[in-house]
């Protein structure tokens, strides 16, 4: 897990599951399922996942594993496990094109698009609704933004 290794403790301790794709004997990737709330750095906002619903992040490969499906199979077999435990709906932002190419066809539907610039300080995003005017409003609930352009002080943090 590299610099966030000292994370995964304190992410166990509040309930949130960690899921691991394996080839061989090596961990090629990982990825995190709450149900709770949580702070998404790259948009410095915090998701709060309703009921019956959860938050998948923090998706990582390996570099050496990298394009050979283990995103995707992380995807299939978290939300497999999710719908097991009950979940009726998963939120996941992404932010990597390779990776994009996995959502949708895991099941996940864009909600919105964004661009977001840090400068100076300031944290810059643009948000863009891709059409499902019914997710966007689900979206907005649990995010507590929506489309539009905002700008505010960045104020990172580890979690």
């Amino acid at each position: 897990m590299g610099p966030e290794r000292d994370l995964a403790a304190t992410r166990f301790a509040r309930g949130v599951r960690c899921f691991v794709v394996r080839i061989d004997d090596a961990i090629a990737g990982y990825g995190w399922l709450s149900v709770g709330p949580e702070w998404i750095g790259e948009t410095q906002l915090e998701i709060r996942p309703g009921r019956g619903e959860g938050y998948l992040w923090n998706c990582f490969t390996v570099p050496e594993f990298r394009r050979r499906g283990v995103f995707r199979s992380l995807l299939l077999g978290i939300s497999d496990h999710a719908r097991r435990l009950g979940l009726q709906r998963l939120w996941i932002g992404s932010v990597a094109v390779p990776a994009e190419k996995a959502v949708g066809p895991a099941g996940f539907k864009p909600v919105f698009r964004s661009t977001i610039l840090s400068v100076a300080g300031l944290h810059v995003a643009m948000v863009r609704g891709s059409g499902d005017r019914s997710l966007a409003a689900d979206a907005r609930v649990v995010l507590g933004a929506g489309a539009g352009v905002r700008a505010w002080r960045s104020h990172p943090r580890r979690h």
